[in-house]
């Protein structure tokens, strides 16, 4: 059954739409987090159809409710994941867990249902926001953040053995800053390349970029590290 809290999304305005043709709708994983929020928010300004996958519709701000199509469900749940994923053009992977930095498996088995979903509809685009961590050996880390840098490494596993068209992206401190307009810096990094050195990025450049490399073919299948 679909757990859809709309029957259907709104149209998009076509004065705002920059995606290209090919992608119109998407849904969006973790889209009441801190970086999730701004990525709807990117999202809807770039004119995309938004679905937001969520645990409780109500955490989503008044002024975006009548934007989007809320959709309840819970990511380690495959079925309510293929519910949501099916019809969508492209996914965006914004999962966190907020302040708390303990041992979980919840993002990397989040990520698995994400692809197979996908996989199942023929979905192919999908970008992720992970970490910078991924670019340094786990025994260079702060003790404290080793735990969940061990999920985001399994999500990235995940991603790259997917055939999907995958976008890594490993931002490093994500900040409460203006965004540049368009302005950041993207490295794509192979492995064994010198690590990008970016220090913080803007939130806004941040979903910008989730935004905009699902329709970007250059960016698919690259680890990408970004910096305002």
């Amino acid at each position: 059954m679909h757990e859809s809290m709309t029957a259907s999304r709104p149209a998009p305005s076509i004065l705002t739409k920059t995606v290209s043709m090919a992608i119109k709708n998407v849904v969006i994983f973790g889209a009441t987090g801190y970086t999730g929020l701004n990525v709807v928010k990117e999202a809807i300004k770039q004119g995309l159809n938004v679905r937001t996958f969520v645990r409780d519709p109500e955490k989503l701000p008044g002024d975006l409710k009548n934007k989007v199509e809320p959709f309840k469900g819970d990511v380690l749940n495959l079925d309510q994941v293929r519910n949501a994923i099916k019809g969508e053009d492209a996914v965006i992977v914004a999962l966190g867990t907020r302040n708390n930095v303990a041992a979980t498996t919840m993002m990397s088995e989040g990520m698995k249902n994400i692809c197979v979903a996908m996989i199942e509809h023929g979905v192919k685009p999908v970008s992720v926001c992970l970490s910078a961590f991924l670019f340094f050996p786990i025994e260079q880390l702060p003790p404290q953040f080793k735990a969940l840098t061990e999920d985001h490494k399994r999500m990235d596993q995940v991603l790259r053995k997917s055939g999907l068209d995958w976008i890594a992206i490993y931002p490093p401190h994500i900040a409460d800053q203006p965004g540049t307009d368009g302005k950041y810096e993207v490295s794509h990094e192979e492995e064994n390349s010198t690590r990008f050195r970016g220090r913080r990025v803007s939130v806004y450049d941040l979903a910008h970029f989730l935004v905009k490399s699902i329709s970007s073919p250059e960016h698919y299948r690259t680890i990408c590290g970004i910096s305002s």
